[in-house]
């Protein structure tokens, strides 16, 4: 029996400048997708075409949420993709980190988890309709929190 549409959960972007600018106000940008196909990973607005990912459920191992500390008062909040070993690699505003920065700049977090994230920034992720959503489109694989600690 297929799930219901309806349990999807998608995070758009708030308007930003550049949508104004561009003409581009007519729609919202997705910045984050769960629905019956996988997990669509919204690019940065600026670049929305070219960074934008989809992941089909065949290729997600777990959906983890992250931290990264900062100079700032607050970490930045990420959300990405353990995916299968040879999953083809994403587009996206850290598909060209090598591993050494990435170990740099968070090394609790996997290189490959850190290529497949994206900054919770202009957008919202509501962590219940995540997990609500994943349940419902693929009960076998995990929402996982991992500590910077």
């Amino acid at each position: 029996m297929p799930a219901d549409h309806s349990s999807a959960y998608e995070a758009r972007y708030t308007w930003t400048p550049i949508q104004l600018l561009s003409g581009a106000v007519s729609r919202r940008l997705v910045a984050f997708r769960v629905d019956d196909q996988g997990v669509t990973l919204g690019g940065a607005p600026a670049k929305y075409a070219r960074q934008t990912a989809f992941v089909p459920w065949q290729d997600i191992e777990a959906v983890v949420l992250w931290q990264q500390s900062t100079a700032g008062l607050s970490p930045m909040n990420y959300v990405g993709l353990r995916r299968r070993a040879g999953a083809p690699q994403l587009p996206g505003a850290n598909a060209g980190l090598s591993r050494e920065q990435t170990g740099r700049l968070a090394p609790h977090v996997d290189h490959e988890v850190f290529l497949a994230s994206r900054h919770i920034n202009l957008w919202t992720l509501d962590r219940g309709r995540l997990a609500e959503a994943v349940g419902v489109f693929a009960p076998g694989v995990a929402v996982e929190e991992v500590s910077n600690i």
